[in-house]
């Protein structure tokens, strides 16, 4: 499994990282750590596959959806796990004959957030995903290649968001960079990379609180 094994110690040393800051943080009393809101998200992805042999592809448009828990560290600080399900890929044409490539993921980024209490917020952190389906279609021809692909991709989760103080509402931009070459059986490394811009509702209070506490 090439690369796995390196980006699963990087997946698992970033999360300690923030969960020991974050325990650091809770400690020196700055506000009610531990406060949590749920929420509800959904947007559009532009995702493409990037290999190392130049061959390039063009973006497949797709779409995610998902739940996140939004964990106050303190006033300032948040950590925001998610489980999303997203519809990425990537597509070419070869004398004028267009292949699609499809592959579905459950996508779990745990991402560590700096807040303003303006609502602006910046955010980064690692993401693990897990393979629903892999197919490429070529005119009306389905081929099934998930067990040529890799069932586990990690990747870094990069971005900024902004939430609106009074109604929970919020949209975020974010860059997700793959970690993981996808391919079982293939010399070539390839790598997802892709762009998300989504809208999020975060329940419960609908005030400065949503911000700062």
């Amino acid at each position: 499994m090439k690369h796995t094994k390196t980006a699963m110690k990087f997946f698992i040393g970033a999360l300690a990282a923030v969960l020991i800051s974050g325990t650091a943080s809770a400690q020196h009393g700055n506000s009610p750590a531990g406060h949590v809101n749920i929420g509800i998200k959904g947007g559009l992805n532009a995702y493409n596959i990037h290999n190392n042999n130049k061959t390039t592809y063009d973006p497949k448009i797709g779409f995610n959806v998902g739940l996140l828990g939004h964990i106050h560290l303190n006033k300032n600080f948040a950590l925001q796990p998610e489980i999303v399900y997203s519809a990425q890929g990537a597509k070419y044409k070869v004398s004028n004959v267009e292949t699609i490539i499809k592959l579905d993921y459950v996508n779990i980024p745990v991402l560590f957030q700096y807040m303003w209490d303006n609502g602006l917020r910046i955010q980064a952190g690692p993401q693990v995903g897990l393979l629903l389906s892999g197919k490429s279609k070529t005119n009306s021809v389905t081929v099934d290649n998930k067990e040529n692909l890799e069932p586990i991709d990690f990747a870094v989760s990069f971005g900024a968001g902004y939430i609106h103080p009074a109604t929970g509402l919020g949209i975020d931009l974010r860059y997700n960079l793959g970690l993981t070459d996808i391919n079982k059986n293939s010399t070539v490394v390839s790598t997802n990379r892709g762009l998300q811009l989504g809208l999020f509702y975060i329940f419960g209070k609908k005030s400065k609180d949503l911000l700062t506490k």
